[in-house]
């Protein structure tokens, strides 16, 4: 049913081609993506490797003709230790429009975590403006951590209503992370995070998590 719909739409955006119309058409695409169908499973498995080779596009983005996936991931030795970020993305077509890292001699593995996430949106920001790109298309981040997602997801809307207060009255951890992930993800037009397992053969994140570990690497950590 949902390819049905998403093939009409894809038929219109040919004859509608207009910015109004394509954004329009584009969030009817996400809408109906993620929205369970009757009779069809919640589940969302990682696609088989395709016309992207090495890295598919997810689920999400899959039919859409203009979206970014970015996908982050964190390592540390030691917690604390020496630290990393891994981050890369994706366009609609499936192309790797950036890769980058970086370390931290002293860090923590959510702090690290949330660097990636950070980075990538902000790459995403200069890809646009290099690109000049308008910020009206949907951008997904997917990430293995549980920390960075549902703190974004269901976190951080608490902290804010109590001025950046966890129920206990305290000051989350990592408050200037997650006060700069906020500000990005509101700059943003549309803006989703996604959970996936790590180490679990995820293409994309199994490179994030090699770039990460290469830089600690080429660091001499």
């Amino acid at each position: 049913m949902k390819e049905k719909y998403l093939k009409t739409l894809s038929e219109l955006s040919k004859i509608l081609t207009d910015e109004k119309s394509n954004r329009a058409i584009t969030y009817l695409k996400l809408k109906i993506k993620e929205t369970q169908m009757p009779g069809s499973s919640s589940e969302k498995t990682a696609p088989a490797k395709g016309e992207q080779g090495d890295f598919p596009l997810p689920v999400e983005v899959q039919d859409l003709q203009r979206a970014v996936a970015v996908f982050s991931d964190g390592a540390c030795r030691g917690n604390p230790g020496p630290g990393a970020w891994g981050v890369m993305a994706q366009n609609a077509t499936g192309e790797v429009i950036f890769e980058s890292s970086g370390i931290d001699a002293s860090t923590t593995n959510n702090r690290m975590e949330l660097e990636g996430a950070i980075k990538g949106l902000e790459l995403v920001h200069e890809y646009f403006e290099e690109h000049n790109e308008i910020n009206t298309q949907p951008v997904y981040v997917y990430s293995d951590s549980r920390y960075v997602v549902d703190g974004i997801e269901k976190w951080v809307p608490g902290w804010k209503a109590r001025g950046w207060k966890k129920a206990d009255k305290k000051a989350p951890e990592n408050l200037e992370l997650w006060q700069t992930l906020d500000r990005l993800a509101l700059s943003f037009h549309m803006l989703k995070f996604y959970w996936v397992k790590g180490h679990a053969g995820h293409p994309q994140n199994e490179h994030c998590d090699q770039l990460a570990n290469k830089a600690l690497d080429d660091s001499g950590f």
